[in-house]
């Protein structure tokens, strides 16, 4: 059973404090009364407008008797600068912060079997998945682990956090590269929004089986937009079963979907410039608005902090090699390819920031040219002839109609959500396996 949750329409920074101290007097009671070492798994800075940050701070600094170290659950993520640091987890000192190596600092723990890959996803993907962690988690002594994170809609897992901040986060290679090839030839439309995907159905099999050990806490956020269109937290969520994830889950999808009738002809999304520096992580306002789109419309992304493609430069080559240019393509070249077999999870990125030529992805970056952005098969915009014209100060959060009679959809902040028409989302040829539990 969950531990406990907070809901409201606005959790207040004391109600967030309260749940902080609650989790810990729990925790002595459920799983060590005695906490002497202590491990917080956050998420990184692309998704700092959680509160995350401050909520680690909060567990760092209401354990004084405790070692504490943090973990910032990159995944293949550029490490954070001690300044990253410090801004998002504030008076954490840094020698207690250490980045995450998804290439050298991990572990073997297990396998998840290929039989089990390929019945969880009717056969389309048929490996196995490697369970490679990171080492410290795997083989220090820890008296608690807390994991940190924003639950919302996710293109690989459906929704984001819960067990995602090991397999992912704190994953190796190739632990990152099975589960993300696996998860974009299964098809990213086909994973939004869903409670239980086929990877995840992978990753909670794996979590029962193989880190039943761990002396471990999910504390999870939900966030919804007030009244203002303001960001806000709307409920924290903490336990060590799977319910905890599903209740976060289902709060997420009833409040960060937004639906449609038709779809929409042009979208304005923005990405904000102090957590999006690569097209690898601003991509999501491709995943989170395609099944809102319609053929032959467009999506603007404003992005002024966009300087690179990929998060490593071999990703990046391969980003600038490629391109992002459909689907069949894709995996046409990564039959033959290899320098795209060595990393299979930038081949799903690949296949992930594609419209399929569907619709036009339309890129304003701050620190990248017209020849780049349409080498790898988007079209170009000027960054501040963009913000200019849909000007932040003045859009409001949905439909604007510009000065010269145009009519855009305007996201500004498209991690946070996800957009669909009701005819994609309902599509019955989406597998949820959450329906399978007892109880659905």
């Amino acid at each position: 059973m969950p531990w406990f949750k907070v809901e409201a329409p606005h959790v207040s920074d004391e109600q967030i404090k309260e749940a902080v101290d609650r989790l810990l007097v729990e925790a002595r009671t459920r799983i060590n009364k005695d906490l002497k070492r202590v491990l917080l798994l956050p998420p990184d800075l692309t998704r700092a407008h959680s509160g995350a940050g401050k909520i680690t701070e909060l567990l760092y600094n209401a354990l004084p008797d405790a070692h504490v170290e943090v973990i910032p659950t990159l995944g293949q993520h550029i490490p954070h600068t001690e300044a990253e640091n410090k801004w998002m987890f504030g008076s954490i000192p840094n020698d207690r912060i250490f980045a995450h190596d998804w290439r050298d600092g991990v572990t073997h723990v297990a396998t998840i079997p290929a039989a089990m890959v390929a019945d969880t996803t009717g056969g389309v993907a048929d490996w196995e998945i490697p369970v490679d962690l990171n080492t410290k988690l795997m083989t220090e002594q820890w008296d608690l682990i807390i994991n940190v994170g924003h639950v919302v809609p996710h293109e690989v897992l459906g929704f984001a956090n819960h067990n995602k901040n090991y397999y992912i986060g704190l994953g190796g290679k190739d632990t990152i590269c099975a589960s993300h090839i696996a998860a974009a030839v299964y098809g990213i439309e086909n994973n939004l929004g869903c409670l239980i995907t086929p990877l995840r159905a992978c990753y909670n099999w794996s979590e029962d089986q193989h880190l039943a050990a761990l002396p471990d806490v999910y504390l999870q956020i939900v966030m919804r937009r007030d009244e203002h269109n303001k960001l806000v937290t709307s409920g924290i969520y903490v336990g060590d079963d799977l319910q905890t994830y599903l209740d976060a889950a289902k709060a997420s999808r009833e409040q960060n979907i937004t639906l449609f009738d038709k779809p929409l002809k042009k979208v304005v999304a923005v990405m904000q410039a102090d957590e999006f520096r690569a097209t690898w992580v601003a991509n999501k306002a491709v995943y989170r608005t395609r099944m809102a789109i319609a053929d032959g419309g467009e999506l603007l992304i404003i992005a002024p902090g966009v300087e690179r493609f990929g998060e490593q430069p071999e990703v990046d080559a391969l980003i600038r090699k490629y391109g992002y240019k459909g689907t069949p393509r894709t995996l046409a070249l990564y039959k033959t390819e290899a320098d795209m077999q060595e990393i299979p999870h930038g081949v799903a990125h690949l296949i992930h920031g594609s419209s399929e030529g569907r619709f036009t992805i339309t890129y304003a970056p701050g620190h990248l040219g017209k020849e780049e952005i349409e080498q790898v098969g988007y079209e170009y915009a000027d960054c501040h002839e963009m913000e200019k014209r849909y000007d932040p100060a003045i859009m409001k959060e949905g439909w604007n109609t510009m000065p010269d009679g145009e009519e855009v959809f305007y996201i500004s902040t498209p991690s946070a959500g996800l957009w669909s028409t009701k005819e994609k989302l309902d599509n019955p040829s989406r597998r949820d396996l959450s329906r399978d539990l007892p109880g659905a």
